[in-house]
């Protein structure tokens, strides 16, 4: 008989097989012995697989509320499963690290997520416990939480904070950055880093998505779509569920946009609402952290517990106090009664390579309707000022200089760097020596060498600062409100981030459609190689613009259109990008 290496059935195999051989009479009674455990571990087996397919007909013939699909399931949907008991959130941790390992490396190899955290198992186990002997902390008590790979975690955890670059694999951070306390203290699992355009795309021109580390990140709704950029990973994975929540930072559009690409909702915050103390830094004038989750009613909650003071990051320390609780905002008739101003226009020059395409403004058009069909006056405005300096290189004076003092404090707030790079010109030499993997084709590291060619602060930097400042707040957003006495401005979320970027000011951004199945798949302006946009079925999103502090009123406006559409879900991702395993298969291994 074939030797069989099964761990549950080896011995028995081997044992049946030395009984059968032999002449001697008195192994007859082991031969029997051996038939009879053969046939019972085969019946535990059928009854085993009996019991998962009654189950699995089940769950498809009727509602199963404890058992979420995982590729939709918000926070409180999760929170009333584990308070029932009805699965734990060891269980969350293990279905999702599954969830992940099917389509990152393998399958469509969507390259969201760059490491896993291999104490996500262990916090779990801890505030499951917790839960039964204390109870919740609060809405994130147990929720797996995705981190974009520019925040720092503990190296005691076991991960890494690179930004994608293998100049700071294995180096050591001080502290968990500010936001990542705040969720450790409500209860949320670290889960792992997500994927991002490498130093948060600063580092020059590079393809949206990708790193050294991480590769290219490609988007779930057309084989190797564009993702827009930073926060790529992170606008996937929460596309298709591959964690309940994610975070994202925005120095220029690195919410907004890959959170319109990926069909899920992102708040950009006003800078200073959350801080960015152990954030690898672009530039502290536009810089800041907000989530990107599947629906606006888990980034409020998300929000709510991220907000607030950090003595670590004096901008926050500006914000008008107490922070709100922003499920508050969560109102279906938010529009009603309000004063929307209509841009119908990105931030794009004419010059540029990069063009919103003509449906985006087809299915913009229909989302004003709506928003007016909400109770909400609607005016034709315009934002010409900020045309001043749009074709400037004033954002780039500013996030040089910046760049080359912040990047350069990171590295020495470091208390170990194996590659031993301590600043911005040892990082440039560094890639230069790593062609292979840090400048490989179509991608270079501009913005890192026009930062080490600035000395500092000086005359030039302070009246680009002073200009751009000025002219996208008073002179561009706030300028639109008071003309129009309007709650709101509304854009596409597509190349409309330059004034808000620049003013520091908030943006929300909900699913808006998807492109037509007819639309010619072609690569990303400028690329002769890697993502694809536009491409059929790609998504689109609309973006609510406020002035400061104004996330409450923009979230419920969000909200509203929301509840109305349900954009998001009209439309899934392509197969092989949904991942199959849930909470059912994880329960029954």
């Amino acid at each position: 008989m074939e030797r069989r290496t099964d761990k549950g059935n080896r011995d028995t195999y081997l044992f049946l097989e030395n009984s059968v051989t032999s002449t001697r009479p008195k192994h007859s009674r082991r031969v029997l012995t051996a038939i009879a455990l053969l046939f019972i571990s085969t019946c535990l087996y059928l009854l085993r697989d009996a019991y998962r397919s009654s189950c699995i007909r089940q769950s498809s013939t009727k509602p199963v509320p404890h058992l979420p699909d995982l590729y939709e399931a918000g926070i409180l949907e999760l929170q009333a499963g584990l308070d029932a008991g009805h699965f734990t959130s060891v269980d969350l941790v293990k279905a999702y690290f599954n969830r992940i390992e099917e389509v990152n490396l393998k399958g469509p190899a969507l390259h969201a997520v760059i490491e896993l955290n291999p104490s996500a198992l262990s916090q779990a186990k801890t505030l499951d416990l917790e839960r039964r002997m204390k109870g919740k902390r609060g809405p994130l008590h147990g929720i797996p939480v995705m981190l974009k790979d520019n925040m720092a975690t503990i190296a005691s955890e076991g991960m890494n904070t690179t930004a994608g670059s293998y100049s700071l694999l294995g180096s050591i951070v001080p502290a968990d950055a500010g936001v990542v306390k705040k969720l450790r203290q409500a209860g949320a699992i670290i889960l792992g880093k997500s994927n991002l355009s490498e130093w948060a795309r600063a580092r020059g021109i590079i393809q949206n998505g990708w790193s050294a580390r991480g590769g290219f990140t490609t988007g779930a709704y057309y084989p190797n779509s564009d993702t827009c950029g930073s926060s790529s990973g992170s606008g996937v994975a929460a596309s298709i569920g591959l964690a309940t929540v994610t975070l994202g930072t925005e120095t220029d559009g690195s919410i907004s946009c890959p959170s319109s690409f990926n069909n899920i909702a992102g708040i950009k915050p006003t800078v200073g609402l959350t801080s960015r103390a152990g954030v690898i830094p672009v530039t502290l004038h536009q810089d800041t952290v907000g989530p990107m989750t599947r629906t606006v009613e888990d980034a409020a909650l998300v929000l709510t517990v991220i907000a607030g003071p950090d003595v670590n990051d004096n901008y926050t320390l500006a914000q008008p106090l107490p922070v709100p609780d922003y499920s508050l905002a969560l109102d279906k008739d938010a529009l009603r009664g309000k004063r929307v101003a209509i841009l119908r226009r990105t931030f794009f020059t004419e010059t540029s390579p990069i063009q919103a395409h003509p449906y985006i403004f087809e299915v913009f058009d229909e989302a004003v309707k709506t928003i007016e069909s909400l109770g909400a006056t609607i005016l034709q405005a315009n934002m010409s000022a900020i045309d001043e300096i749009l074709t400037s290189r004033d954002e780039s004076i500013v996030m040089a200089v910046d760049m080359k003092m912040q990047i350069n404090d990171y590295f020495a707030s470091l208390l170990e760097n194996p590659s031993g790079v301590r600043n911005i010109a040892d990082l440039i030499k560094f890639n230069e020596d790593n062609p292979e993997l840090e400048i490989p084709e179509e991608q270079d590291q501009s913005g890192l060498i026009a930062a080490e060619a600035t000395y500092g602060p000086n005359s030039t930097y302070y009246e680009a600062l002073r200009r751009y400042k000025d002219i996208a707040a008073d002179g561009s957003i706030n300028a639109v409100l008071r003309e129009f006495q309007a709650d709101a401005i509304l854009m596409p979320g597509f190349g409309t981030t330059f004034a808000s970027a620049l003013a520091g000011y908030p943006i929300v951004t909900v699913p808006l459609g998807f492109f037509p199945d007819n639309t010619t798949a072609s690569h990303w302006p400028g690329k002769t190689s890697g993502s694809l946009y536009p491409a059929p079925g790609v998504p689109m999103g609309l973006s609510f613009l406020g002035t400061s502090f104004s996330e409450f009123e923009l979230i419920g406006f969000a909200y509203a259109y929301e509840q109305a559409t349900k954009t998001r879900l009209k439309r899934r991702a392509f197969k092989d990008a949904i991942p199959v395993t849930q909470l059912i298969d994880v329960i029954l291994r």
